[in-house]
């Protein structure tokens, strides 16, 4: 058994200048509607998004780029995060993922870690994950396949997700996933993240504010 941290990487854009250049092409697609083609220049993105974008609130044309994030994160969170259903998805299998011939690794809870002493909530936990990782290698050795023994297995266990989506979809997803409100597991991924789009794409996301409250993030043009 291991107990790991969970992480959220942005894949793509990989770069501040991947991220310039996507809106660059945002500006270049938005300008047809108005044969502006000619107004463009090397650095207009700024203005053109800042305007378009954030002030008049034309999210639409945002959705020409997307960008892709890899996470490593409990099945608890993944069964929240593919409700956003405008987003494409990748996640590693139970079923077809067979544990005995690999480590199990569990992701480590954001509450009770003070303390890893027995009677303690961590050791309570600790011990829970220990007992479901003996009776899924159980089952195996009693010729249960995966996808029969994974029913022991629980919210905390770990699992890869690729997700993509365009840049308004993100939009959405980074201000519904950072609030007050949202599950702690949750937060401690995307508020990282959110940071990681913020540099990377300049200009659209940095109104999104960690811990607001839900009703006023979700005031927020997206």
């Amino acid at each position: 058994m291991k107990i790991i941290k969970p992480y959220a990487e942005l894949l793509t854009p990989r770069s501040q200048f991947a991220g310039i250049e996507m809106l660059a092409n945002i500006e270049s697609f938005a300008r047809i509607s108005h044969r502006s083609e000619d107004k463009q220049t090397t650095d207009s993105w700024k203005r053109f998004v800042q305007f378009v974008v954030q002030e008049k609130g034309d999210w639409s044309v945002t959705e020409h780029c997307t960008a892709t994030v890899r996470f490593r994160i409990d099945r608890g969170c993944t069964h929240e995060i593919v409700r956003h259903r405008l987003f494409s998805y990748t996640q590693e299998s139970t079923r077809f993922v067979n544990y005995g011939k690999r480590e199990i690794e569990f992701i480590e809870p954001e509450w009770n870690l003070e303390s890893q002493a027995q009677g303690t909530p961590y050791y309570t936990w600790s011990h829970a994950m220990f007992q479901a990782e003996q009776d899924y290698l159980d089952l195996l050795k009693q010729g249960q396949p995966p996808q029969a023994a994974r029913s022991v297995l629980p919210n905390a266990t770990a699992a890869t997700l690729v997700m993509t989506g365009n840049l308004r979809s993100w939009k959405y997803f980074l201000q519904a996933r950072t609030t007050r409100e949202t599950h702690p597991d949750l937060r401690r991924v995307v508020i990282p993240l959110l940071k990681d789009f913020q540099e990377r794409i300049p200009i659209l996301y940095e109104d999104v504010i960690p811990n607001e409250k839900q009703s006023i993030a979700f005031s927020k043009p997206r």
